[in-house]
């Protein structure tokens, strides 16, 4: 067609009914998307309205306090400190390659690592590092990172460090507790986070604070009935007793009598609870609550308290130990020292197995059994320390005779140190057996009459008779004090048989003997310098730590300050070995 032909054509125009169908149509959408609107801003809004607040609004957990826990004088032994985490937004983050290569660099981590957490971008929340230190917090914060942020988070510290670490323990990352005290009163301590909304610009900065959502609930504080300074005292004179001894490790346990409460527990060799990036299993477990030893002659003077009770023997009863050993079957008991006719208190005074055989063998299994169990051999003794452990005694209808002799010294029967220490309550008091307590106590405990006040006095003249001239602990005398106590040496048990050359050392004891008010019991593994007798290795550690206990205590004297007569340097050891 010509240009003037298109000229003179009549323009195309649309039917009527077209146009007014588009029309409608035209003007329908637009009601729809007004509608719409309409109804997402005005009628239901919550839709929008969580997508534009998750752009820049968050839940963010606010941490509570971990409850401190304090010695039974208010001193410090566990407290929480504020310190910086860095967390991120992995959907915020903006950040040339340069900048993650530098922050991973900050962090320590890999950059393969930190780009694995950043990966989900469906996830608000992602800690990159925790707990660091404040320098290194201020150079990542220095970087300007959109969506990496700090979070405050607390870090347990330990002012008494491994002085104490054993019972107090520690805890994780999460201030959780792990071990120990920090473990057994974890719901008390730990308390409750709260919660709170806050808006946070493109940096990962909070701005504003919209909302508190839930108040954090601190935790509670824990007050123990350890005293920090008999704490210190106790390890310290044990770790020297252990080094100087080259012992495989070693134990102490410090009671009140008065109370039944713990205030001392040691261990060593120890650890630092501050320092928790490598920890050796074996030197974080609690030797003195969670380890069994075979007590060896520490037992006699239970074995005399039951035939007391009897009646099957007195104090100034004779028993001839000659010629120093006591055949029974085709087994045989020794003596260190023969020492021929001896009375009951000498036998412990000497510390005598064969007298001490002959007294178990002549009562019934059971009385000895009975005693054994009611001073707590066997059972948990319910410290609230977890891993905390019953020991072994074996019912009396199974005792062969040989078991029943040797049992009787120490012999076939284990224990804890501080079942042990706790079973001397007895003889510190007027025969009553008190609950332990690891906390601090508001009122006297109920006690348990466990042998009459007669026995109980009888044997405790006879353990005052072990620290004297001619009995196996000098070195367990006191300046001042009156002290009581009984020495034990056993060969330790490995592999189903004795060896021969191992011992485990011990010493449990009191003071004053007048009116006690400290038990201490000490135990070491396997000492392989010098000595290895009780009376040797652990009676010293004793004396020193009751010594400045009691003057701690303000404990009055009870006998001259002259009173210590010491064996002559280099003189004979009156030795027993079981």
């Amino acid at each position: 067609m010509s240009p003037a032909a298109r000229r003179r054509a009549p323009p195309l125009r649309l039917p009527t009914w077209r146009s007014r169908l588009l029309l409608v149509l035209l003007m329908a959408c637009f009601g729809g998307l007004a509608g719409r609107a309409l109804y997402l801003q005005g009628l239901h809004n919550d839709f929008l309205q969580q997508k534009g607040e998750s752009r820049f609004t968050r839940v963010i957990e606010i941490s509570a306090t971990r409850g401190r826990i304090v010695d039974r004088n208010d001193e410090p032994l566990a407290i929480s400190t504020p310190v910086e985490s860095v967390a991120a937004s992995p959907a915020d983050v903006e950040a040339t390659p340069q900048q993650r290569a530098r922050l991973a660099r900050l962090l320590g981590l890999k950059r393969s690592e930190l780009e694995h957490r950043l990966k989900d971008t469906r996830r608000e929340f992602v800690y990159l590092k925790r707990q660091l230190a404040p320098e290194d917090a201020a150079r990542v914060v220095a970087l300007g990172m959109p969506g990496v942020f700090l979070q405050r988070e607390y870090r347990r510290y330990y002012p008494a460090g491994e002085v104490i670490a054993h019972l107090i323990g520690f805890t994780n990352v999460d201030d959780r507790g792990q071990e120990a005290l920090e473990l057994a009163f974890d719901n008390v301590l730990a308390g409750q986070p709260g919660s709170r909304r806050v808006i946070k610009d493109r940096l990962g900065q909070i701005v504003e604070d919209v909302e508190s959502i839930r108040t954090p609930r601190d935790g509670s504080t824990l007050r123990l009935s350890i005293d920090a300074r008999i704490q210190y005292l106790a390890y310290r004179e044990l770790k020297s007793a252990v080094a100087g001894h080259r012992a495989k490790a070693g134990g102490i346990v410090v009671l009140d009598v008065e109370t039944g409460e713990v205030l001392a527990m040691a261990n060593a060799p120890s650890f630092n609870p501050n320092n928790r990036g490598k920890l050796d299993p074996r030197r974080t477990r609690n030797r003195a609550v969670t380890d069994l030893f075979e007590p060896g002659s520490t037992l006699k003077p239970f074995t005399v308290a039951a035939a007391l009770e009897a009646g099957a023997v007195k104090p100034e009863s004779v028993i001839q130990t000659a010629p120093g050993q006591l055949a029974i079957g085709n087994r045989v008991i020794h003596d260190a020292h023969p020492h021929g006719a001896l009375t009951v208190a000498q036998v412990i005074q000497k510390s005598s197995n064969v007298g001490t055989a002959k007294m178990a063998l002549g009562m019934e299994p059971q009385k000895l059994w009975a005693l054994f169990n009611k001073v707590g051999f066997g059972t948990a003794p319910h410290s609230g320390f977890p891993g905390e452990v019953s020991g072994k005694l074996r019912a009396a209808a199974t005792w062969r005779p040989i078991e029943h002799a040797t049992i009787s010294y120490g012999h076939g029967v284990s224990v804890s140190l501080l079942q042990l220490a706790r079973a001397y309550l007895i003889f510190a008091t007027e025969g009553e057996l008190k609950p332990l307590s690891m906390v601090k106590r508001q009122l006297p405990p109920d006690s348990q009459q466990v042998i009459s006040r007669k026995t109980a006095r009888q044997v405790r003249r006879m353990l005052e008779m072990v620290v004297q001239p001619g009995g196996t602990a000098m070195r367990a005398q006191i300046a001042g004090y009156r002290v009581a106590g009984k020495t034990g040496t056993s060969h330790k048990l490995i592999g189903g048989s004795y060896a021969a050359d191992r011992y485990i050392s011990s010493f449990v004891g009191f003071a004053p003997a007048s009116q006690p008010r400290l038990i201490v019991a000490v135990m070491l593994d396997e000492p392989t310098l010098g000595e290895h007798f009780g009376g040797v290795v652990a009676a010293p550690v004793f004396a020193r730590v009751v010594a400045g206990g009691l003057r701690l205590l303000g404990v009055d004297y009870d006998a001259p300050v002259d009173n210590v007569a010491q064996p002559p340097e280099g003189g004979p050891v009156l030795k027993e070995e079981v």
